[in-house]
């Protein structure tokens, strides 16, 4: 009974790192020609984004949208970074539209941080969205946030998220 008793505490313990919310449209056509555009950035933490792409291109690929692409990086020597991000986000629509991709897949993230504390937890909070580039419309979106348990990585709970978000990506 206290084995029981604990499996179920640590059950809710477990469902209470994580939260989720899909939105479903059509079914996507995972031979179309993908592109990966960029991932906003509106946390603290410099680079989030670019961070999020990496994990994100790669779990994509995994599973089965083969024709990914990615946006060109709009970086020159001796420029400064361009911080706003919603225009870096419609230069890439522009371009992607421009070379005839099917399928774009945006987003941002909210929370990529170590939280202060005893154990300093990984937290992260994305939201994930497929643009289909011919209309503009989001046809499939999810959001989510995660945190991990003592020494677990910030890279290795997104990681987590990012995965649990796509699985519900059905192309």
């Amino acid at each position: 009974m206290i084995r029981f008793i604990a499996c179920n505490i640590v059950l809710v313990l477990n469902l209470g790192c994580a939260v989720y919310q899909v939105h479903h449209g059509p079914a996507l056509d995972p031979k179309a020609h993908w592109v990966q555009l960029p991932i906003l950035n509106y946390c603290e933490n410099p680079h989030a984004g670019e961070r999020a792409e990496s994990i994100l291109g790669t779990l994509l690929r995994a599973r089965g949208v083969s024709d990914l692409s990615h946006y060109p990086a709009a970086r020159a020597d001796n420029v400064p970074p361009d911080f706003d991000e919603q225009r870096r986000l419609e230069e890439s629509l522009t371009w992607a539209r421009g070379k005839g991709f099917s399928y774009g897949m945006t987003g941002s993230v909210e929370e990529w941080t170590y939280r202060t504390g005893l154990d300093g937890d990984a937290a992260v909070g994305l939201t994930l969205q497929v643009i289909e580039l011919e209309s503009g419309k989001v046809v499939w979106s999810a959001s989510g946030s995660r945190s991990g348990w003592g020494r677990e990585t910030l890279s290795g709970v997104a990681q987590k998220l990012i995965a649990s978000l796509l699985a519900e990506l059905h192309p």
